[in-house]
């Protein structure tokens, strides 16, 4: 009933992977939505071939991004049910990135299912304004540490996926430093990770002027600063939205791109790939990461004087960031 009470017509949108982390740069996924009367159907033939790195999608999983957003959009207090399924048809070419074929790897899809999530709820902009939300940090920033402790001689491995912004709403801000869409694993606080790994956080906080501008803003990343203790770790880090950050709509700004670096003991700051695979860490050196913020929604021009106010007293926004975003009216 939902479907049919959409405007017939074709709905196109398309958005990038970052990379695969082995040899493909800004992979497309793009779809065109078709409705007519009760049928629609999601055509993914223009996204991109299969990669060697292990982002690509099954064909379930990509169904299951599509039908998340679409239950989402349309009926998000309906019980998850099989009928869905039968309600919309999808249409993925084989061998392509989001219908991969053996051998393909496919370890890390979750990201992968994040920017299908996204690539949906900007096709559907135009005729669900109050449903959509700017694009959201669009990742499962995940942090490896792995090692021996010195005070056991055990092995040991921290595995911690991190949240960041959510995209604004037709009526609200986004929310700061949660999990989003298809994924909700567990923050997992300073004190458990101290205690039970030779590990120090250093700081653990939300990253300043993350959020992108708009009537209403995006949510902001989340900034985790790890040093090993005592020995020395491998580090694999694994990131999305460090190039392409997350849009926003209606006139709202972008979110802020992720990153990973080093600091060592001299200050120095080292920039790290997206996909870092296994480095060495010692505990000379700190290993920061920041993940993505979120898009705004509509024209920073109408954010209320009220929340404008809000910004400035929560010190999450920098005064060049309020100054540059939403500058005082003209005396």
């Amino acid at each position: 009933t939902a479907i049919a009470a959409l405007p017939d017509g074709t709905y196109r949108f398309e958005d990038m992977m970052d990379d695969d982390g082995i040899a493909t740069l800004d992979i497309l996924i793009a779809v065109d939505i078709t409705k007519k009367g009760k049928n629609i159907l999601f055509d993914f033939s223009r996204s991109a071939s299969q990669v060697a790195g292990n982002f690509n999608l099954t064909f379930n999983a990509t169904q299951s991004a599509v039908c998340y957003s679409l239950k989402a959009l349309l009926d998000p207090e309906m019980p998850n049910n099989s009928g869905i399924f039968q309600a919309i048809d999808i249409t993925v070419p084989e061998g392509s990135f989001l219908n991969c074929v053996a051998p393909a790897g496919v370890a890390l899809r979750a990201n992968t299912c994040q920017r299908v999530v996204d690539v949906v709820i900007g096709a559907f902009a135009d005729v669900l304004p109050l449903q959509v939300i700017g694009a959201a940090n669009g990742a499962n920033t995940s942090a490896v540490f792995a090692g021996v402790n010195p005070e056991t001689g055990q092995r040991y491995v921290y595995l911690e996926t991190l949240g960041g912004g959510m995209g604004a709403r037709a009526t609200k801000d986004g929310k700061d430093g949660v999990q989003v869409n298809i994924t909700n694993t567990s923050n997992l606080p300073v004190e458990a990770i101290e205690m039970e790994y030779p590990l120090r956080v250093e700081a653990y906080a939300l990253v300043e002027d993350s959020g992108g501008a708009g009537e209403y803003r995006g949510g902001l990343g989340i900034r985790r600063t790890i040093r090993p203790v005592g020995h020395i770790c491998e580090f694999n880090g694994v990131g999305e939205r460090f190039r392409h950050q997350p849009w926003g709509v209606f006139g709202g700004q972008p979110g802020s791109a992720g990153r990973f670096y080093f600091v060592d003991e001299n200050g120095e700051k080292r920039d790290l790939p997206s996909k870092t695979g296994s480095i060495k860490l010692d505990s000379k050196t700190a290993v920061f990461m920041e993940t993505p913020g979120a898009g705004g929604y509509g024209n920073p021009e109408n954010r209320s004087s009220e929340n404008r106010e809000e910004d400035r007293r929560s010190g999450k926004f920098s005064h060049e960031y309020l100054a540059k975003n939403y500058p005082m009216p003209s005396q």
